[in-house]
């Protein structure tokens, strides 16, 4: 339901250049403006499913890139009941959409890869919410080694042996002598992780599935004292959101999707550290850096 102050389900992400936008509820375009994202370097677009506040932003967000004159394809993840959808918005709507929509349907009943280059994967996988719904986690893959400056000049190393230690491996030079990878070479970064997880309901492979996230976002529909409408409405509890986070070993937990009776977020947070202490309730505008 509507809140002052609380605008449907939209996210941006930003890794290694691509932009892209988990879910597109009602306004999500003028969300993007407010916030400054540039939504004409929009990458692809995610929806977890096609209830109303996850997607009532969508018609709008494509008529405007096509306003906008975007040539660039669109990849477009969702479950297959969108097809209908993204059907009847080009059938009225279409003659202004200039670029490609690659809508990718989503069938799996386990964690599959959906999107991946060179740097990062993306994985879909199945929720439980009453109807087809699906999570997504992103991940940065594990980056080559950076060869240090002061290595190149200390030892004169060549293109092949600045690409032997790229892989990860001693330079064994014809002399017999050896130059060891961890004395020239460093990895740049431990790779990161994030997923998203709404709307659903608990269920025993979830934290399986993301052993290991360093940041999840998920769904705290309820108070713990409406857990029983959490289980007939197939949302989540604070603390059934905290157990996953604990369970998955995940470095930060991100809490939203509040019931529309609830105006205070500090409630949501207080019972997520109560088991969880790396909880946060989000607010719209809120940025996180991974």
């Amino acid at each position: 339901m509507p809140v002052k102050g609380r605008n449907q389900s939209a996210q941006a992400l930003s890794v290694h250049g691509r932009l892209f936008l988990i879910d597109c509820g009602e306004g999500t375009q003028y969300r993007m403006v407010e916030h400054h994202i540039p939504m004409m370097k929009l990458d692809s677009l995610f929806l977890s499913h096609i209830h109303g506040d996850h997607v009532f932003g969508i018609f709008g967000l494509l008529s405007t890139l096509g306003m906008k004159g975007r040539q660039t394809p669109l990849n477009i993840f969702a479950p297959p009941a969108f097809g209908p959808i993204l059907k009847f918005f080009l059938s009225y709507y279409g003659d202004g959409v200039g670029f490609e929509i690659r809508f990718t349907p989503l069938k799996m009943k386990e964690p599959e890869v959906i999107l991946e280059t060179k740097s990062l994967q993306v994985e879909a996988f199945p929720l439980n919410h009453g109807i087809e719904t699906f999570g997504f986690r992103i991940a940065e893959k594990e980056p080559p080694f950076n060869v240090h400056k002061e290595a190149i000049e200390q030892y004169g190393l060549s293109l092949t042996e600045i690409g032997t230690l790229k892989r990860g491996e001693d330079v064994l030079r014809a002399d017999g002598s050896r130059i060891p990878l961890s004395e020239a070479a460093y990895k740049p970064f431990v790779p990161r992780s994030y997923a998203y997880c709404s709307d659903t309901a608990p269920f025993p492979e979830e934290a399986v599935w993301l052993k290991g996230t360093d940041v999840i976002y998920h769904e705290t529909t309820y108070l713990q004292e409406f857990a029983d409408q959490g289980a007939q409405r197939h949302h989540s509890t604070t603390l059934q959101a905290a157990q996953l986070a604990l369970d998955a070993g995940a470095r930060k937990l991100l809490i939203g999707h509040y019931s529309s009776r609830s105006a205070r977020t500090e409630e949501y947070e207080a019972e997520c550290r109560s088991l969880f202490p790396e909880s946060y309730a989000t607010s719209d505008g809120d940025s996180y850096e991974i």
